[in-house]
């Protein structure tokens, strides 16, 4: 059967990572903040961050600001956001697949409420994606493989027509289990290759 739906990751694939461990970093270097305590903080709170049972603005009260510090929430914010960068080749890609192909496009994403908000409206994203199933959203965070299989329910397709593109294996190999087709996105040029072959439009 030909693929009718493509299934994105978005940091890694259609933009820079919201919020990395390489953001961390450079955080705590430009605002002279302790990179192991605020780690251990993160840690203890990314998980009901990304699932929506924690806002922002409260994590930044604990991994951040639970003392007093030399610059504002605002400034801090900013710097967040700055982190995000489109990838404006993939972007362009997956937006020609699917006026060529009239293709249906849905995001499965693992993101805070407020970072997920800023960048699909900083980068248009609904430009080209149809839905968003975010572990923010759902209350759920991949490699849940429910997560996948919700994304299939609102796309209304079977598994096998549809196409899973993620920068991380192990994500791959969690949708390839669920029987849906997969690409591991290395960089560009190999997705683009692969994509526009034309073998999964058949």
């Amino acid at each position: 059967m030909p693929i009718t739906t493509l299934l994105l990751d978005v940091g890694g694939v259609l933009l820079t990572n919201g919020w990395d461990r390489h953001s961390r970093e450079l955080a705590a270097k430009t605002f002279h903040l302790d990179p192991q305590e605020i780690e251990r903080r993160h840690n203890l709170n990314f998980d009901i961050l990304e699932t929506g049972k924690l806002s922002l603005d409260e994590y930044l009260h604990r991994v951040i600001f639970y003392e007093k510090r030399g610059f504002s929430r605002s400034q801090f914010l900013k710097f967040m956001h700055d982190q995000s960068k489109p990838f404006p080749q993939m972007i362009d890609l997956f937006s020609r697949l699917k006026e060529q192909y009239g293709l249906k496009i849905g995001v499965i994403s693992n993101e805070t409420r407020e970072i997920n908000a800023f960048r699909v409206k900083k980068f248009k994203l609904g430009r080209f994606v149809d839905f968003f199933v975010v572990s923010c959203f759902v209350h759920m965070r991949k490699p849940d493989e429910d997560l996948y299989r919700l994304a299939l329910d609102i796309a209304q397709v079977p598994a096998k027509q549809a196409l899973y593109i993620d920068d991380r294996l192990m994500y791959i190999e969690v949708a390839e289990g669920l029987g849906i087709p997969s690409l591991h996105h290395v960089d560009y040029q190999s997705t683009s290759d692969k994509l526009s072959a034309g073998t999964f439009w058949k």
